[in-house]
């Protein structure tokens, strides 16, 4: 089986753009301040969310304990069901209780955005990760996991891998069709199959299952019963791919139909040693939350700007630029990256 690793070196060569005429020099962080930061997760309470974010958490609280902040990090998320409310609920109240800091994964779409805007106007900076505020009003800077078009070259060769030569139907499960992120991830994915390389490679359909393990397990196990000739269902997040994944194994139609995307390795380690998923890929949620406190913080201290060419040193990940985001005509965004692609060969190391 093909082995797949997108490099650092190549990640960094597909996002970061030179560095323009009069842009700010390389700036590091000063320890020690006293800052009040949010750190706000689509919502809290499921358990898959939960192991999800609370790497997140990790991560930020890392940076944390380096950059020496005296003040506790607040993480606050509401219930499942109630993100859009629970999310500007949560943002109002931190502007009225004076936070430096917010670090937000959106799930309201534009909702969010009047509640944003008045925590700007009271000077908090607003970092948006996992999930950005697809207009950009009210955001100083996305942290995306991974540059797009490297999210679908990697959903393209990994179909490809599993598939083979011959290729065959894949279908699609995405999440909804407002959630900027995975939408995005998928446009890339279906701009890369126009490659000739990929010519044999035929999707046959796209269904949302709402994030959501039960809507996405019944979409999963409905695709499989629509096309008697699908292959591969393609999920690029990690409630999807489980969900699908669980579907095919529980109606015993892992020999017929292979799952692949992005999920969380602990969770899909049983699916690919048992074949249902034989590559998935996904980045570092640690590294996630660690960036996104780091940046929060070194704009909430004013030792970087919300703008384009703006360089820093977010601490062990290294240097990092902001770039214009591709996505969005008036965002900015960070590239975590890079991907690890997981097989039978490295999935029983992680755990």
């Amino acid at each position: 089986m093909k082995k797949l690793l997108v490099t650092m070196a190549m990640l960094a060569a597909l996002a970061i753009p030179a560095l323009p005429s009069g842009a700010s020099a390389q700036a590091t962080a000063t320890p020690g301040k006293s800052l009040k930061m949010v750190l706000v997760p689509k919502w809290l309470g499921s358990d898959r969310f939960s192991k999800m974010y609370d790497q997140v958490r990790e991560g930020a609280e890392e940076a944390a304990r380096e950059l020496r902040n005296p003040a506790p990090l607040q993480f606050e998320g509401p219930a499942p069901g109630h993100s859009v409310p629970g999310l500007i609920d949560i943002v109002t109240k931190a502007t009225r209780e004076g936070a430096n800091a917010i670090m937000i994964s959106n799930n309201s779409g534009e909702q969010i955005v009047p509640a944003l805007k008045a925590a700007h106007d009271k000077g908090i900076k607003v970092v948006s990760w996992d999930s950005p505020i697809q207009s950009a009003e009210g955001e100083d800077v996305y942290i995306a996991q991974a540059d797009f078009t490297t999210t679908g070259k990697v959903l393209a060769e990994m179909a490809l891998s599993i598939l083979g030569a011959d290729g065959g139907e894949f279908a699609i499960l995405a999440t909804t069709p407002g959630s900027a992120g995975p939408n995005a991830w998928i446009k890339a994915f279906q701009e890369a199959l126009k490659d000739p390389k990929y010519a044999k490679l035929k999707q046959v359909d796209l269904v949302y299952g709402s994030d959501e393990l039960e809507p996405s397990y019944q979409q999963a196990r409905a695709l499989a019963a629509k096309y008697p000739g699908l292959k591969l269902i393609v999920a690029p997040t990690s409630i999807a791919i489980a969900a699908a994944a669980k579907a095919m194994q529980d109606n015993k139609l892992c020999d017929r139909v292979k799952v692949t995307g992005l999920g969380v390795p602990s969770e899909m380690r049983g699916y690919t040693m048992e074949g249902c998923a034989p590559q998935f890929a996904l980045w570092s949620f640690v590294d996630l939350g660690y960036l996104s406190y780091y940046t929060a913080y070194l704009l909430a201290t004013d030792a970087i700007k919300a703008e384009e060419g703006q360089e820093f040193t977010a601490g062990r990940l290294g240097q990092y630029k902001i770039a214009k985001d591709p996505n969005r005509p008036r965002g900015l965004r960070l590239v975590l990256g890079p991907f690890q692609v997981y097989d039978k060969d490295n999935i029983g190391a992680i755990e």
